[in-house]
């Protein structure tokens, strides 16, 4: 029972049991009667979206050991991707039969999600010479870049592709044939569908050759090169499926929201992705999904109830308590809580001496 895989056996039920939850709605009830308000499908959706990103931000920081502070730049590119070819389809001159029809969107996101990788990929060997606060600062610029020219309608006004500072509105929903993936218990199964898809990816990488060689290149790149690893390809590989995996969460991001704008994907965002990784655990595949969603909901606690406890805070004053009880996370499980909560497990399992302390 100590494989990774477990995880799914207690996973997936239990999203299961939350979506049929809203879908049938017994004795009228649902996850936010439940929770009192703590909790909402809504949270649910963007917890799911956001694992996708961290898996490959895990990646690439926690097994590679590659800063990037730009994640949300990809996220972005596969939002206005899909936003760009649905909305603006006719006036790019997409035959009406094609952009109107079911499988459009699909082909969209997923060529999307392989662009936005091929990109990175080429972006990604000058960049990740860099090392240390170099990378950061280059991701960082490379973040910047992106949010500019999607605010700035890719330096074509004229066009008006991205809509500017207001996005594009009327992004449509996704389809499979004549059903609508719509209400939003039915998109909460996709999206959870594509998570739990990407944390399986996560998990058969990290126990793969490829694995192998991130850990290696974490620790001491000259060493792994001395032993035939290539560096600069692995490095490129890993950050080009993080920036895909992002992309694809932007595009599933879009057609949930149906209206994107570029403050988005700023550098605000980026940092939250980072954070939320470190909250979770960076070098381990199921803290995505758990850093995902403490971060929510902290975020949603200090939101609904820090004005009740001090009557007159405003939007800094939950920033600041925000940002100290990340201090104090960082302080006290400075691996993540996955990593720390797994360590407690067993720490109590072998002082009941239910496993060998020598395991």
């Amino acid at each position: 029972m100590r494989s990774p895989w477990v995880g799914f056996v207690i996973g997936v039920p239990l999203i299961l049991a939350i979506g049929l939850l809203e879908a049938w709605r017994p004795f009228d009830l649902s996850l936010s009667t439940l929770t009192g308000g703590f909790l909402t499908l809504d949270t649910m959706i963007r917890a799911g979206l956001f694992t996708i990103v961290l898996v490959g931000l895990n990646l690439l920081m926690g097994y590679a050991g590659q800063i990037s502070l730009g994640q949300a730049a990809f996220y972005g590119m596969g939002a206005f991707f899909s936003a760009i070819l649905t909305v603006r389809a006719r006036a790019l001159g997409i035959p009406p039969g094609l952009a109107e029809g079911w499988a459009w969107p699909w082909l969209v996101m997923f060529s999307g999600a392989f662009l936005v990788g091929l990109l990175a990929y080429g972006i990604g060997r000058p960049i990740l010479r860099l090392r240390g606060h170099y990378l950061a600062m280059a991701t960082l610029g490379l973040g910047v870049v992106v949010y500019i020219l999607l605010r700035e309608n890719l330096g074509l006004p004229h066009l008006n592709l991205t809509g500017g500072f207001d996005g594009l509105q009327g992004i449509p929903r996704l389809r499979l044939g004549s059903l609508t993936l719509w209400p939003a218990w039915r998109y909460y199964f996709l999206v959870w569908l594509f998570a739990f898809g990407a944390i399986a990816l996560g998990l058969n990488v990290v126990r793969s050759r490829v694995g192998r060689a991130l850990r290696a290149i974490h620790g001491s790149e000259m060493a792994a090169e001395s032993v035939g690893v290539e560096v600069p390809h692995y490095k490129a590989r890993i950050f080009a499926l993080s920036a895909g995996m992002a992309a694809l969460a932007g595009s599933l991001y879009a057609h949930f929201q149906t209206t994107v704008i570029p403050a988005t994907f700023g550098f605000g965002p980026s940092l939250e992705l980072v954070v939320m990784s470190a909250v979770g655990g960076m070098a381990s595949i199921w803290g995505a999904p758990f850093g995902a969603l403490t971060v929510l909901l902290v975020q949603e606690v200090l939101r609904t109830q820090l004005r009740r406890l001090i009557p007159g805070a405003q939007g800094e004053l939950e920033l600041i308590a925000f940002g100290a009880i990340l201090v104090l996370i960082m302080l006290f499980m400075p691996e993540g809580l996955t990593v720390w909560g797994l360590r407690r497990l067993r720490g109590r399992r072998m002082a009941r001496g239910t496993i060998p302390a020598s395991r």
